[in-house]
């Protein structure tokens, strides 16, 4: 699976960002799908995650209310939806994809990363 996302950009606090994914390959649908941030200095941190059909969801408690995560299998998409954006959530943005059946949360536990889309939130 090959992943590539982008929507990533400058938007002031309060505004919002749509996050995607493209995923290549005829098995998209058999991986559930994250999505991982990581800022300068920090380590990468899980943000939300989608399990492969699309009927559970869990996010980080920073995202909790205000991303949401969804998925197109017949599209091979992954959407990160993201509303009253913070200073905080400044960061590289990536896309992950995961063999195992649930929604995965730590990084280990993905077998395919996205290179990153940069998301930068202004005050």
């Amino acid at each position: 699976v090959q992943l590539q996302a982008y929507g990533g950009g400058l938007v002031q606090a309060g505004g919002s960002l749509r996050l995607s994914c493209a995923a290549s390959g005829r098995t998209f649908s058999t991986y559930a799908m994250g999505w991982f941030h990581q800022a300068p200095g920090k380590e990468r941190g899980f943000v939300a995650a989608i399990n492969w059909s699309g009927g559970s969801t869990y996010y980080a408690d920073s995202a909790k209310g205000r991303f949401t995560i969804s998925r197109d299998n017949a599209k091979n998409t992954v959407i990160l939806q993201m509303n009253s954006l913070k200073p905080e959530d400044t960061a590289v943005y990536y896309c992950a994809a995961s063999r195992l059946s649930h929604w995965p949360i730590g990084a280990h536990e993905y077998d395919y990363w996205g290179q990153g889309t940069q998301v930068t939130v202004s005050s």
